[in-house]
């Protein structure tokens, strides 16, 4: 098999190879909470107009029921993809009252946790399950670190790139054996490279105090609301984010498919302390699934997910055993407040050179000591990465995160020049270049720009966040849908409606015979 990046992208310089360069796949997931006009999290239910949260193909809810999520189908082009989170912003916004919808990753003035209300999905066993996880959650962790919110970006190659790229590579396994170690492959240099993705897209470098209420921490006063870290690029993605003592104390393994099967399942299987004095269940009334270290396989925070669908009835981990790795979900995105989407094309088109630059290198096996590294470099990026001393680790030795920064973005400036070759254009090309330019310059960092913004203005983090998120959502409610597009939208929430009605109607068994059913299978 060769070995260089240069060479494997010489060898896919084909026609075939550039075809299938051109059909990649995408979908993107958003999240983004209701808020009322004076600024706090909603506490209405999700409104009628947008359907069911259980069953709708292109909006549901996150952790509360104030945390929409915004959902696209598969698209071979970013653009389709992101004309069509639009359009869904576009039916969301001008289906909202007396609310907007909140253009940060990180939440408005928070209250108690207690006012943050739990997802609620229905009467069905499914839809209980969904709200009782959302529970456990909550006593876990707190519901306020739950209200974070972030961008979600599904990757794939057209399945007629694999056993092209098989035979070129010279492999003799199955293709499904293959396709999972390539994609595992892509996942472990990611995890190396992933600092350089939260430094360049990293929006988060502030929050509102109330966030934190009386938790330690380290950081700075902005002003009298507002905490921050100078050189911060991310708040969202660092220990002040998703928190997880018990997390910290299992390592799931992504070296290969069965690795990491076995050791996230061994975490779903393996009991905890604190969680058994949570309790399932008290007074009648479930407080969480279990009380196993992960409920379920979506509670371990990872900045990315090997991922298949699944069939009916069939769990996350089921679904990669039984056909291997179907996309990847990268995780650590955060909502970029100047853009009325959040990202848009030219990130998300640096993404697909990133991401198959990482497949198409060379990935050995993580050790556990360098898992340590990568974890540590992700905290100094997303703590410290706009300063311009900072020192990463790698290879044994330490290096600015200008000069590693530029070296990823050489290799994604091959991989860009094969992309522009593919689609008969520069787009690839200056997507990089734009990425480039923040490296020189990390005014240019939209965490820089958040905070230059706050104080060119005197707001604070929420005041920011105030108005960032009514022009944005002003600009959705200002320009109405096609009518066909309208159409689209509204029959899928009303089919919606009906999907989870019979849901409901079809269950033959108490919540307590399902639940264990679910548990232990």
């Amino acid at each position: 098999m060769p070995q260089s990046l240069e060479v494997r992208l010489d060898a896919i310089n084909t026609t075939e190879g550039l075809d299938h360069l051109c059909n990649l796949n995408h979908g993107i997931e958003k999240e983004s909470l209701r808020v009322s006009n004076d600024g706090l999290i909603a506490q209405t239910a999700h409104p009628q107009a947008l359907g069911s949260a259980l069953t709708h193909s292109y909006i549901t809810t996150d952790y509360s029921e104030a945390l929409l999520e915004f959902i696209t189908p598969t698209f071979t082009t970013n653009k389709e993809a992101l004309d069509f989170l639009a359009k869904v912003h576009g039916f969301v916004c001008q289906n909202l009252d007396d609310e907007i919808i909140w253009a940060n990753s990180m939440p408005c003035q928070m209250g108690a946790d207690a006012d943050i209300p739990l997802a609620q999905y229905g009467s069905s066993n499914i839809g209980r399950l969904k709200t009782v996880y959302r529970e456990g959650l909550g006593h876990r962790y707190g519901r306020t670190m739950q209200t974070i919110a972030g961008i979600h970006f599904n990757f794939s190659l057209p399945k007629e790139f694999w056993p092209y790229y098989q035979n070129i590579c010279s492999d003799k396994q199955s293709e499904q054996d293959f396709r999972s170690q390539q994609y595992f492959g892509l996942i472990r240099n990611f995890r190396r490279n992933v600092w350089l993705l939260m430094y360049l897209f990293g929006a988060s470098p502030a929050l509102c105090q109330s966030f934190l209420k009386d938790r330690e921490h380290q950081l700075e006063k902005f002003d009298d609301q507002t905490l921050y870290l100078p050189y911060a690029t991310s708040l969202r993605m660092s220990d002040l984010g998703y928190q997880n003592a018990a997390q910290s104390n299992i390592n799931i393994c992504y070296n290969t498919l069965d690795n990491y099967i076995d050791t996230l399942d061994c975490a779903m299987q393996t009991p905890h302390q604190a969680y058994e004095k949570i309790g399932a269940k008290q007074d009648g009334k479930y407080r969480q699934l279990n009380t196993n270290i992960l409920q379920i396989e979506n509670e371990f925070y990872s900045v990315i997910r090997p991922k298949r669908v699944t069939q009916p009835g069939e769990k996350p981990l089921q679904a990669l055993r039984r056909a291997g790795l179907e996309y990847v979900e990268v995780r650590c995105v955060d909502i970029n407040p100047f853009l009325p989407m959040g990202m848009d094309e030219a990130q998300a088109n640096f993404l697909d050179t990133f991401l198959l630059a990482c497949l198409f290198n060379d990935s050995p096996y993580i050790s556990a000591e360098e898992c340590q590294l990568l974890e540590r470099n992700q905290e100094l990026s997303v703590t410290q990465g706009r300063d311009p001393n900072l020192m990463l680790f790698k290879d044994d030795q330490t290096i600015s995160l200008q000069d590693w920064g530029n070296e990823v973005l050489d290799q994604c400036l091959q991989v860009a020049k094969l992309m522009d070759n593919a689609n008969g254009n520069n787009t690839y090309t200056n997507a990089v270049a734009t990425q480039r330019q923040k490296i020189q310059d990390p005014r240019l960092t939209p965490s820089a720009m958040v905070l230059d913004e706050m104080k060119k203005q005197g707001l604070t983090y929420f005041q920011f966040g105030m108005q960032q998120s009514q022009k944005a959502t002003s600009l959705y409610k200002g320009q109405p849908l096609a009518p066909a597009d309208q159409t689209r939208m509204t029959t899928a929430s009303v089919d919606s409606l009906d999907q989870q009605t019979a849901i409901e109607e079809a269950d033959q068994i108490s919540f307590s015979q399902f639940l264990k059913e679910y548990n232990s299978n």
